[in-house]
């Protein structure tokens, strides 16, 4: 195909058309973008080379590249878009808020009006504060923590894969040039669904852990009772118990995996699907820990997040009109469905073509990931 390179072909041979104009544009992207692309998840390294290097718009579950390709979008923004690209109802609630000025000097009355309506999907949170990122949602949890129990250490579930791009978690990582040791060493790590490995981390850290970061679930389910063994180890400890919520809150149930586990964390974390793909991200909570980042209290003031654009008002009119598609429409229903779906058919496939257990989906019906296995059955992709 004239003007294509066909270099970039899949084992079986098969040529994925990407332009010359692509593959420059590309060149450019790495010349003035560290990594190509401004979120790491993105990156090239993270596709295979037949992938599209540029995605250029979307509607529904579809997207187009530069070259008028026309894809399934299976991960929709990183898991952020819940209700499929260009919704015309989250649109126009967003657009309806831009053009009544966007920024202000004083809060605006939708501030309120988001915050309520948020609270109203997660009964187990009192106060809520948003934010552009759940980075910065999440560090904002822990400061409070930190401030909240007068202590230093966190605790993270180190088979979950990430929680924010801040020193506390990256320390901790396969990636933490830059981060000075001491603020490394303040993070210990316990694995999932073993509460003797969290309560033995309690012993060694005795009177030092300031909370206990993690998700509800990932591609693993919990044992029967561990998620509330958890959160009774937090209070029996003195330690927060938060939860991230990033993925699970929107996807899971319409009030997070708390609702659907039955918990009642100290904290939680929300982001990605709140607003169907909009910036918007949110700290909630009891209001006896929260309301020490504000201003009706005695005690040492926390200065827990404050963002330019954190209370944006096309990014909150955008929240308020999902939230609303969640209570009216079956999303969330939705969502496990066409995953179950999806998956029998993954299954069936890969029993067929002789690659059962090779090629697998993992975790709850509303966020699969998947895996590929080599001849030894080792992970590989």
């Amino acid at each position: 195909m004239a003007g294509f390179d066909s270099s970039a072909a899949s084992p079986t041979g098969l040529s994925v058309p990407v332009s010359a104009v692509a593959r420059t544009l590309q060149e450019r992207a790495h010349r003035v973008i560290p990594g190509g692309a401004h979120t790491y998840a993105k990156g090239d390294d993270q596709y295979p080379q037949i992938a599209p290097p540029f995605l250029e718009r979307g509607s529904g579950c579809r997207v187009w590249d530069l070259d008028g390709n026309t894809y399934i979008e299976y991960g929709m923004g990183l898991r952020a878009v819940t209700l499929g690209h260009a919704h015309p109802g989250v649109d126009a609630a967003a657009a309806r808020e831009m053009g009544r000025g966007q920024n202000f000097t004083r809060p605006s009355s939708l501030e309120v009006r988001a915050a309520d309506a948020l609270l109203q999907m997660v009964p187990a949170a009192e106060m809520v504060k948003f934010a552009k990122n759940g980075s910065d949602v999440t560090t904002a949890a822990v400061k409070l923590a930190r401030a909240f129990t007068q202590r230093a250490r966190v605790a993270i579930c180190r088979d979950q894969p990430f929680f924010s791009t801040d020193d506390w978690f990256i320390g901790s990582t396969s990636v933490p040039a830059g981060i000075p040791r001491t603020v490394r060493d303040l993070t210990v790590t316990f694995p999932y669904n073993d509460l003797a490995a969290l309560r033995a981390l309690f012993d060694a850290h005795r009177g030092e852990i300031a909370c206990v970061v993690m998700e509800a679930e990932t591609t693993v389910a919990p044992l029967p009772g561990y998620l509330m063994g958890v959160q009774s180890l937090c209070r029996e400890q003195g330690a927060l118990f938060v939860l991230d919520e990033m993925i699970t809150g929107f996807r899971f149930s319409s009030g997070g995996a708390q609702q659907l586990h039955g918990l009642t964390p100290d904290l939680s974390t929300f982001g990605k699907g709140i607003a169907n793909g909009f910036a918007v991200a949110a700290l909630v909570g009891r209001r006896e820990v929260m309301d020490r980042g504000g201003l009706r209290h005695d005690g040492e003031r926390v200065f827990l997040l404050s963002n330019t654009h954190g209370a944006e008002s096309c990014g909150l009119g955008a929240a308020l009109a999902t939230m609303q598609i969640y209570c009216d429409e079956l999303v969330i229903e939705t969502l496990a469905r066409q995953g179950t779906r999806l998956r029998t058919g993954v299954d069936d496939a890969a029993r067929a073509a002789g690659l059962a257990g090779h090629v697998q989906l993992l975790g709850h019906p509303a966020n699969l990931v998947f895996t590929t296995r080599d001849a030894d059955g080792a992970p590989s992709q």
